[in-house]
């Protein structure tokens, strides 16, 4: 949208305009902003296109495109409800002093809600936005307002600056989600049409209606989840003795049409958000939880591939089919690696899977050690917070990769590679090369405290395997891996295969969480098509591929905030309920207020600010006490009290 405002400025073409492009052009000559001639239109030089920046005193500026002029400035009564990062057409207003604007209409708003509290000022009750501190004037009467307890969070529609929803008062712990919700505009209902058509396929599956798909409902399929997991979007099976890898994904596509009720939702989902004490799906429940799901001992629809190894556990081969399978065995993580390591199963049907999951592990340990000789493995641990029905913090489960997690990566990523192959364009999961600065950084970073390079290196990876090793020596190894990370590129989704450099893969997509990736869903519909050569229908579901992926990119970073919103909102209660409290912490970035890391079992992987500092170095431990926490900003300050 913006590089379409911006060709106003020069010109845009009549024929090749969009709906909503064409509804702007509608507005902007209703004003007469435009200039036009048989092909194309222009805006009028009278007028200003920009973005606008708006100050927590309430007045603001219009950065202007295309324009080495200084910025022009807004009066508050001048912004017509404008906030920052909206694009904007203004005029010019005379004036004696600075240059100054008048916004006549917004074009684009950057966010269309906003989530505030009230409090009280010389004015009356105002709303303070959580996200920017900025003051929000509301349109509602004082005397309405007043009515509301103090700090009272609100969800406001910036289109129309009303309220839409009054989520409960700050000092509830229960709002957390409320508010980390409403901020990214994210909902936990569906509209009655989608949950309509979700319970339109029922509650169960009868395999033997679907004759054209391949039976694998006697291969002893498991599925390797986390314990709290709802829904299972992926299973396998492995013939050992043949060296055939079965990777079977729900098959969502089966129930999920184009442009139907569920679709439309899920498109503006794209991904499914996890909570500590819920998850917020991407598809209805009925779909997600049950029928989708590959639950034990019920038919389920699937698209399976086959994976082919040589002796060497080289591919040699890999199909792709719909087929119907029977999960005989529904694992958590800790259940595998307890029967990995002890080499016994406790009922029969273990005893089965056991005999194919042990070669299994075996063959991909192969797999994945080839794997990371081209590519690096950075550690994570999972930290699950434990709330209590109130929910307040009361606990965290560290979770750390183990065997059973390294076992599914390994089949996910060969599935997930298998898919990228297969087609000739379609949506990709991509990662770019780090910029020679950021790995420069890196390195500087490093090099303070006493992590450096001991030969040159022709690659990255054995630049970063290096540098993993020396951490390691030095007893902050997952502290490095995080600066290895920050260094990165964000990965994200691209009609264009430009190839991952994280995994050091050539080709790859998302094939294997259709459940709860809208990506992965794209991809399954092409692949059909493509498997189908229906080639039409395939052109035509790619027509606006490249508008898809850029969408559900935005959707994976505003799903992730989310996440980590609702996260740190807890520990800052946390904090706020132990003000005083000495922990240990490490100290993980040195800007003008250093940050460091809690290492407390109650409140592991909290950031906070540390205040009282003295010349701290880069992953340096240090003793802390905790002496302020904002719930609004999740800022949690801390003095320094010891270096140790």
């Amino acid at each position: 949208m913006k590089e379409f405002i911006l060709n106003l400025l020069v010109g845009v073409e009549k024929k090749s305009l969009k709906s909503d492009e064409f509804e702007i052009i509608t507005k902007l000559k209703k004003i007469k902003a435009l200039k036009s001639d048989d092909e194309k239109y222009i805006l009028n030089s009278q007028f200003r296109l920009g973005t606008v920046d708006v100050t927590k005193t309430g007045f603001g500026f219009l950065e202007q495109f295309n324009s080495n002029n200084r910025d022009l400035l807004i009066e508050e009564n001048d912004l017509k409800n404008a906030q920052s990062g909206d694009i904007v057409l203004a005029s010019q207003t005379k004036s004696r002093g600075r240059p100054k604007a008048k916004v006549e209409l917004i074009l684009h708003k950057d966010i269309t809600i906003q989530v505030v509290y009230t409090q009280k000022n010389s004015s009356g009750i105002i709303g303070i936005d959580i996200k920017t501190q900025n003051i929000v004037h509301l349109r509602e009467s004082q005397k309405s307002l007043k009515k509301l307890p103090p700090q009272t969070i609100l969800k406001l529609d910036t289109m129309e600056s009303k309220i839409i929803e009054v989520i409960g008062v700050l000092k509830d712990p229960k709002t957390d989600e409320k508010i980390s919700l409403a901020m990214y505009d994210k909902s936990d209902e569906f509209s009655k049409a989608a949950k309509s058509e979700a319970y339109s396929f029922g509650d169960y599956i009868d395999g033997d209606m679907y004759e054209e798909r391949i039976d694998l409902r006697a291969y002893d399929f498991c599925t390797i989840d986390p314990l709290t997991a709802k829904d299972f979007d992926d299973a396998i099976y492995y013939e050992k003795n043949e060296k055939i890898l079965y990777v079977a994904i729900a098959d969502v596509s089966e129930y999920v049409f184009p442009l139907g009720a569920i679709d439309k939702e899920a498109y503006n989902r794209g991904f499914s958000i996890y909570l500590p004490h819920k998850s917020i799906p991407m598809l209805p429940r009925n779909l997600s939880e049950n029928i989708c799901s590959l639950k034990p001992n019920v038919d389920r629809l699937a698209f399976v591939f086959q994976i082919f190894f040589d002796e060497n556990m080289n591919v040699i081969d890999e199909k792709l089919g719909e087929a119907i399978i029977n999960s005989k065995r529904r694992f958590n993580y800790d259940e595998v690696d307890k029967i990995l390591e002890d080499k016994k199963a406790s009922s029969q049907i273990d005893k089965q899977i056991l005999k194919f999951l042990q070669p299994l592990q075996k063959d991909m340990n192969i797999v994945r050690s080839r794997r990371l000789k081209k590519s690096f493995d950075l550690s994570s641990d999972d930290v699950r917070m434990e709330l209590d029905k109130n929910h307040n913090l009361i606990g965290l489960n560290i979770e750390k990769e183990t065997p059973s997690h390294h076992l599914i990566e390994d089949c996910m990523l060969l599935a997930n590679q298998a898919a990228a192959k297969i087609l000739d364009n379609g949506i990709y999961r991509v990662h770019a090369e780090p910029r020679e600065s950021k790995i420069n950084q890196l390195l500087s970073n490093l090099a303070d405290v006493g992590v450096v390079t001991q030969k040159e290196h022709k690659s990255l990876y054995p630049l970063f395997n290096e540098l993993q090793k020396e951490s390691s020596v030095r007893g902050f190894e997952s502290h490095c891996d995080r600066l290895i990370i920050r260094a990165q590129q964000s990965a994200k989704y691209s009609s264009e295969n430009i190839g991952h450099f994280g995994l050091g893969f050539k080709d790859y997509t998302h094939f294997t969480s259709p459940i709860r990736r809208y990506s992965d869903l794209v991809l399954h519909r092409l692949l059909k098509l493509k498997l189908k050569n229906d080639e039409n229908r395939l052109k035509y579901q790619l027509k606006n591929i490249s508008q898809i992926c850029d969408k559900i990119s935005k959707l994976e970073r505003e799903s992730a905030r989310v996440e980590w919103d609702f996260k740190d909102r807890k520990f800052a209660r946390w904090a706020k309920e132990n003000i005083g409290k000495k922990v240990m912490a490490t100290v993980v970035d040195l800007h003008k207020t250093p940050m460091a890391v809690l290492e407390d079992e109650d409140c592991y992987s909290a950031r906070v600010f540390v205040i009282a500092h003295r010349n701290l170095n880069l992953f340096e431990k240090i003793e802390v006490e905790i002496i302020e926490s904002d719930i609004i900003s999740k800022d949690i300050r801390v003095n320094l009290i010891e270096r140790i």
